[in-house]
């Protein structure tokens, strides 16, 4: 590229504004050709709101954008395609009923064609495949696929449309070490090829690794933009909350007796996530960490571990008694739980924030003779909001205006307060939490796991289950693995390599990881 040469993405005064929330305040940036961009900013920072203007699912109030020097037409996503964007969503948009060769060319061919040039599609797909080291088979249908063939797919059909722009969000989530080493060295070979691309994500050890600069979002605003080679973590951090962020810090203090056992219990969800013949036993005062892939039994683990499946045989215990599944008894026993979904299952979205508080603990002791005792309700909602910094909404808010990250909050202090508004008043004998920082900002991050690591220096056994290797290795004291719905013995951490864990992750049996 010359001097004289525009830039790939020209992004210039940016703003847009959703009732009294500033979304996007000014915004303006540049994206060099064969650059790669990073996005950062905590939740709410606006970079949601940048890309999906950038993407034509919205329209800016202010603001332009060009692509290689020509204006973008605003609210088009067919005009952005067209311009040689495209985009890798968090969660894949991919039909799991139908071939790769069918997901990558949906919607490329015109449709006063009298016929499919399928033989010509599919060169032209294999072609594209080899030159960038993204090996699939045309044929296998996607819901056949691990999670890192499915992203590779997704990759392909952006480039499959000639982008030139690639836009990346969060793509590292849900893959395995080897499969995000994969696609780094995929990212590698693009640049080269002259690609640009934004890469959004909340791991700064691997946006530091790939990118070229970085640029930080924080309240809607553009407040740096960095070379990433001077870059450093910690100053990152402080960049994207606009503070100090504190690293979780372990108490020393003992651990206790078992709380929990499970011995040969499978289980099923309804939706098919299952577990097969899993045993597991967890102490007082730690943290055992469940690493795998989503889909492989992790929801079945915490559902049967929260009353709301069963165990088809085999037992589960906690405290030395059986509970039955149902999910009052596995409450009353002092077991708290943080779901997954915490928008779907952990909140209900249109109820205020003071009644999303006790819907777990309706009957006792925020009702006498079945009816509210609503002042109590709402001083115990409030509670948690001071106590867990809940912030962006009031107590008659519905649950569906807070963020992502302030909901998790809610969520979290009412597991941890279980209904008393002195928290030296309630311990949970087991935390089950499922996903806990899924999406949240590096600030949120820490406050989470600090609160994590106090519950279980008071004396709870605490599940983590995660996607996020990091997560899982940066606060567990043993770790197992679950793939398939069956789950290895849980180890000391530090008797895991990450390679290890990655191999089991993929289904490699432990002598195999040992080996590699």
């Amino acid at each position: 590229m010359t001097a004289a040469d525009p830039p790939a993405l020209r992004l210039a005064g940016i703003s847009k504004r959703f009732g009294g929330i500033v979304a996007n305040d000014g915004i303006s940036l540049t994206l060099g050709r064969g650059e790669v961009l990073a996005l950062l900013g905590e939740n709410g920072a606006g970079k949601s709101t940048l890309v999906s203007i950038l993407f034509g699912h919205y329209v800016a109030d202010a603001g332009t954008v060009e692509v290689f020097g020509r204006p973008l037409p605003p609210g088009v996503p067919s005009a952005a395609l067209a311009a040689g964007i495209g985009i890798v969503h968090q969660h894949f948009t991919l039909a799991d009923n139908l071939t790769v060769h069918d997901n990558v060319v949906l919607g490329t061919e015109r449709l006063w064609s009298l016929r499919s040039d399928r033989a010509g599609a599919r060169t032209r797909l294999l072609a594209t495949a080899a030159k960038f080291g993204l090996r699939v088979d045309p044929d296998a249908r996607v819901g056949t696929l691990s999670v890192g063939q499915r992203q590779r797919v997704e990759i392909l059909k952006a480039l499959y449309r000639d982008a030139r722009i690639l836009i990346l969000d969060e793509p590292t989530s849900v893959l395995t070490p080897q499969e995000a080493a994969a696609l780094f060295a995929t990212l590698s070979k693009l640049v080269a090829d002259g690609l640009s691309i934004i890469f959004i994500s909340h791991k700064l050890p691997e946006v530091l690794r790939v990118s070229d600069r970085i640029a930080v979002l924080r309240a809607g605003k553009l407040v740096a933009t960095v070379d990433s080679a001077g870059a450093d973590g910690a100053r990152l951090a402080e960049l994207m909350v606009g503070r100090a962020v504190r690293r979780p810090v372990a108490r020393d203090h003992a651990r206790g007796d078992t709380v929990c056992v499970l011995t040969g219990a499978p289980a099923a969800r309804v939706d098919g996530d299952a577990l097969v013949d899993v045993s597991l036993s967890l102490r007082s005062g730690e943290i055992v960490g469940i690493a795998g892939v989503s889909g492989n039994g992790q929801e079945a683990l915490a559902e049967l571990l929260s009353g709301l499946v069963a165990a088809t045989r085999g037992t589960v215990r906690v405290a030395g008694r059986a509970l039955s599944p149902d999910p009052r008894n596995w409450t009353a026993a002092a077991v708290a739980r943080v779901p997954a979904d915490r928008f779907a299952v952990g909140v209900v979205a249109d109820f205020s924030l003071w009644e999303n508080a006790i819907a777990e603990r309706y009957r006792n002791p925020f009702s006498i003779g079945g009816v509210l005792r609503r002042p109590a309700a709402r001083r115990y909602a409030q509670a948690i909001v001071d106590r867990f910094d809940v912030r962006g909404a009031g107590l008659d808010a519905p649950a569906r205006a807070l963020s992502g990250g302030n909901l998790q909050k809610l969520i979290l202090g009412r597991a941890l307060t279980g209904g008393f508004l002195d928290p030296a008043d309630f311990e949970p004998v087991l935390i089950v939490v499922s996903q806990p920082t899924w999406g949240l900002d590096v600030g949120a991050v820490a406050d989470v796991h600090q609160r994590l690591l106090d519950a279980s220096a008071r004396g709870a056994a605490v599940l983590l289950i995660s996607d996020d290797l990091d997560e899982v290795l940066a606060v567990s004291d043993r770790i197992a693995v679950i793939h398939a719905g069956r789950l290895t013995d849980a180890r000391p951490a530090a008797a895991w390599t990450r390679a290890e864990i990655g191999l089991a992750m993929a289904g490699t049996p432990q002598e195999a990881a040992r080996a590699a």
